[in-house]
């Protein structure tokens, strides 16, 4: 029950809400194009066979992308995402709120309610299964250099999606690799970090914890640890991005993976401007799946190109577990 004179829990939901979305869409947007950004190390085939350098764009850090995205596109472009973004955080939200029994509901990417390693392994798939098309959707609406209607869906989903996707939503969970990817890393948070976590430091669960409340010696493994399980989260966060973009197209057969090349045609209009602000890989040479992806990336533009961004997903398991 709320105290007498204290705003109402759906005012500050909304409240905090706006600051976050106001914050974080334009980071998240830049963080989905660094990592979408196609750059080829190598020479290209032209459609005759000739051999042509790449020349896309070259961007290679998280604050060039901010700065880039702002110079081409302005603050629109910044805020691209921005209403698939808000209506799924405001719809997980008020399910947290409504059917978790906790006064204090914590969710995200790395962390889930505390409720054992099944329970929270149950509650991480379920919130994969909620949350992964409108993921696809968001992340398409940030790389697509088309200005998709902030109020009149229906133009932006016939861009985002294709029409597989669109008579077939469930197409999307079928996405080669995609699902693979996401679980993934899901299992390597909940069933590796998160025991090793209350195994190294089970006080951190207790309130007003202090720092001598740890064992320095264990702290230090742990921090080790986080940091090693970057080596993996990373690539894994790379090959879904570029997973969730690649559109699925249908064959004779109905083979998600097979791509038309030229795609749906929608009279929406791009930011006017002459130079692309990513480049993104062809749609008829997709990825086929979770290892294929991660070795074409490593053929093509190197194995740094897995660990583009890195210590924003250090950042995140660090201050996740630790929050």
């Amino acid at each position: 029950m709320e105290a007498e004179g204290s705003p109402p829990t759906f005012l500050v939901l909304t409240l905090a809400l706006a600051i976050s979305l106001t914050v974080f869409v334009p980071l998240t947007g830049a963080l989905v194009r660094l990592r979408a950004n196609y750059n080829p190390k190598g020479l290209q085939l032209d459609p005759e066979g000739s051999a042509v350098p790449h020349t896309g764009p070259i961007i290679r850090s998280y604050f060039a992308m901010l700065l880039r995205v702002y110079r081409l596109e302005g603050w629109p472009g910044l805020y691209k995402g921005l209403m698939p973004t808000a209506l799924s955080t405001l719809f997980i939200s008020l399910l947290i709120l409504l059917f978790l029994d906790t006064d204090q509901p914590r969710h995200g990417k790395y962390r889930a309610p505390e409720t054992g390693i099944l329970g929270t392994l149950f509650y991480s798939l379920a919130m994969l299964v909620i949350s992964l098309p409108t993921a696809v959707i968001t992340y398409r609406s940030i790389v697509t250099p088309h200005k998709l209607p902030y109020l009149n869906p229906m133009p932006a989903v016939r861009v985002l999606l294709t029409p597989t996707e669109r008579r077939r939503p469930w197409v999307l969970y079928l996405t080669p690799g995609l699902m693979a990817a996401e679980v993934a890393h899901i299992l390597l948070v909940v069933v590796f970090l998160g025991p090793l976590r209350r195994l190294l430091l089970p006080s951190i669960m207790r309130p007003n914890v202090t720092l001598g409340d740890f064992s320095i010696v264990k702290l230090v493994i742990y921090m080790i640890v986080l940091c090693l399980s970057v080596l993996v989260l990373t690539p894994l966060e790379v090959i879904a991005t570029r997973l969730a973009i690649q559109r699925n197209h249908a064959s004779p057969e109905y083979n998600s993976v097979a791509q038309e090349v030229d795609g749906d045609a929608e009279n929406i209009p791009d930011y006017g401007t002459d130079e692309d602000v990513i480049g993104l890989r062809d749609e008829g040479d997709p990825y086929t799946g979770l290892v294929e992806c991660a070795k074409r990336i490593v053929d093509e533009e190197g194995l740094m190109a897995l660990y583009r961004a890195w210590w924003i997903t250090l950042l995140g398991t660090v201050g996740s577990a630790f929050a």
